[in-house]
């Protein structure tokens, strides 16, 4: 489960680019808290602090408590705008949850027991069509990822949501179809060894349909 981290901000009375760029030049970045049935709240936070919590990994999928004069309001990041030149953040937008609520996020898959997969030892190739998968998970229950065996899977065969174990309090938000997340797929000097090494097209685009 992603920790939960604290972000201490301070409330703005100015909006508008003057503004902004004043505080980006104190090294500050302007942000809005929203949602929840309550007005927008237009605060500012440190840029290295924002930066290093950034640089954790998991900050998109993570509780953020914004602590503005020591009353901490839970939040979930929704956006942060990066400088096209300077990659530094210039803005940031965090939404409003209550600790049972309901949230929609992106969590990166991770592939493990590569080694039990006969299809990869023979020299496969795992073609990932999901990097990530958009679940709606319990707000205090985010995983940092979620982890697919691959133990068993041969060459041509597809990995779909239907063989993932979702952790508890997690689903997909996709579900009206049973989408492909990976393939292992034969490498050049394998293809013309079998008719069935052979990938499904069909799985292939519509992964890369729904990516």
């Amino acid at each position: 489960m992603s920790d939960q981290l604290v972000l201490s901000a301070e409330t703005r009375d100015r909006g508008g680019k003057g503004a902004s760029r004043e505080l980006r030049r104190e090294g500050r970045v302007p942000a809005v808290v929203y949602g929840g049935k309550e007005e927008p709240l237009m605060i500012h936070v440190e840029e290295k602090l924002l930066m290093k919590q950034l640089m954790t990994g998991h900050f998109m999928n993570s509780v953020v408590m914004i602590d503005v004069g020591g009353k901490q309001i839970r939040t979930l990041p929704k956006d942060v705008a990066f400088h096209p030149v300077k990659d530094r953040p210039i803005h940031a937008d965090f939404l409003r949850i209550s600790k049972d609520s309901k949230v929609q996020v992106a969590v990166p898959v991770v592939f493990i027991n590569e080694e039990a997969s006969p299809g990869l030892k023979r020299g496969g190739v795992l073609n990932i069509v999901r990097h990530e998968l958009e679940l709606i998970c319990d707000a205090d229950k985010m995983p940092d990822d979620i982890q697919i065996d691959v133990t068993g899977f041969d060459v041509g065969d597809s990995i779909h949501i239907s063989a993932v174990t979702l952790p508890k309090g997690s689903e997909s938000a996709i579900t009206d179809r049973d989408f492909t997340i990976a393939t292992i797929v034969a490498p050049s000097a394998m293809k013309s060894t079998a008719g069935d090494t052979t990938v499904d097209e069909g799985e292939a685009a519509e992964g890369g349909d729904e990516a």
